[in-house]
């Protein structure tokens, strides 16, 4: 007989149940169920009639949508195995979807309450849309009617618009990374946008569907990304009733991905009103002002007038003319007064006999003390000339007739 210990029974028998049930999924209501200090998750699940051990690592409980309750069912991924120490053999999870519509709806309030704690659905924090949009990043599915709508609504509004499409799996299981790294990358090229004075926004869009088909817009990875963006965000998810974690933690909200092209896009027509409001009003402002203007021109004009250089040279021009023609005729006047008082001074002379006039004095010519005329002398004649007062004793020098 061959036998075995107990040790080397419960290694085979792991080893058969590694083999056997290393990738299963089972369907099972959580039953009792501790949190561990180490940050492992004991639970069990069970049916009506039997129930197994469950045990899901730190590593995993990362990964968990929903908070774990007893009551809950749910669809574990995992593998069972068997705890040698003790033969117990139990399944090790890897993951942990709830159930159905109830337990999907109950995963979604677990995680609004956890993503409201940590101010994810702040109104505050909320970004204001740009007056004016240059470029839209947008995310969805490159097939399908959305895209096409998008651009025909887009187009309409305001075809200025430059619509860069980022092709998004928006519905499965690689949708949600997928969704989270195109978001990174539409906010970095957003970003750069900026340094060039381009504005830009990220839209993420797609159709209407079940909870399970926009289950991906449900995601933490997919709301931190958002909640991350420096970049203004708009949310296009589903129809109107379709409400997602998405719509909560982006920038805007639009009800379908049409009316996002109404809320993120100027209304062309609108503007060209606007525009013309615009110009009618600068019109008569400016009308306003240059007439202002030109009565202040006009004020200035005759103000400068009165100080006008050259109307003061005329003025001056005028003031000399009228001081040479007073001074002409001053000299005119002056200079015919001398001129009477020397005629009448030569005819009084002309009237004098020389004979007839007194002298006060009289001078002699004396030669060796006689009296002679001045043409009787000669060179080197020694001479006097005499007064009643005195004497001037002289020698002649020179003679010339005259």
């Amino acid at each position: 007989m061959n036998q075995l210990t107990v040790s080397q029974a419960n290694h085979q028998i792991k080893g058969l149940l590694d083999t056997t049930f290393s990738d299963i999924y089972i369907k099972g209501e959580i039953g009792n169920l501790t949190v561990a200090s180490s940050g492992h998750i004991y639970f069990s699940i069970k049916d009506d009639k039997s129930s197994l051990s469950c045990v899901m690592f730190r590593g995993n409980t990362n990964k968990l949508k929903f908070k774990l309750e007893v009551g809950l069912t749910i669809i574990i991924y995992g593998s069972v195995t068997v705890y040698v120490p003790r033969g117990a053999y139990q399944l090790i999870c890897k993951s942990i979807e709830p159930d159905g519509i109830g337990g999907l709806n109950l995963a979604l309030e677990q995680l609004k309450t956890k993503l409201q704690s940590m101010g994810y659905f702040d109104t505050k924090k909320k970004k204001q849309i740009p007056k004016f949009v240059d470029k839209m990043y947008l995310l969805t599915s490159n097939s399908g009617a959305v895209i096409e709508d998008m651009k025909k609504v887009a187009y309409h509004r305001w075809p200025l618009v430059k619509i860069v499409l980022i092709p998004t799996i928006v519905q499965g299981k690689q949708a949600k990374d997928t969704i989270v790294e195109n978001i990174i990358l539409a906010d970095k090229l957003s970003t750069q946008d900026l340094s060039n004075d381009i504005t830009s926004v990220i839209v993420l869009a797609r159709g209407g569907g079940s909870l399970e088909d926009l289950w991906c817009f449900n995601e933490e990875d997919v709301a931190k990304a958002i909640y991350m963006c420096q970049t203004v965000t708009i949310s296009a998810i589903g129809h109107e009733t379709d409400w997602t974690i998405c719509d909560m933690v982006c920038d805007k909200r639009a009800s379908t991905p049409s009316s996002a092209m109404e809320i993120v896009l100027n209304d062309q027509n609108e503007y060209m009103l606007y525009f013309d409001d615009i110009t009618n009003s600068l019109n008569y402002h400016l009308k306003s002002k240059l007439q202002t203007s030109q009565h202040s021109l006009n004020h200035i004009k005759e103000l400068l007038s009165s100080f006008s250089i050259k109307e003061k040279i005329e003025t001056n021009q005028q003031n000399i003319k009228v001081i040479i023609q007073t001074l002409n005729q001053t000299l005119y006047h002056t200079i015919f007064i001398k001129q009477n008082e020397i005629k009448n001074i030569l005819e009084s002379l002309t009237n004098i006999n020389p004979r007839d006039k007194k002298f006060d004095d009289v001078i002699k010519l004396v030669k060796n003390e006689q009296t002679i005329s001045i043409d009787k002398l000669k060179i080197y004649d020694d001479i006097v000339l005499q007064s009643n007062k005195l004497q001037v004793f002289s020698k002649v020098s020179k003679i010339k007739k005259i």
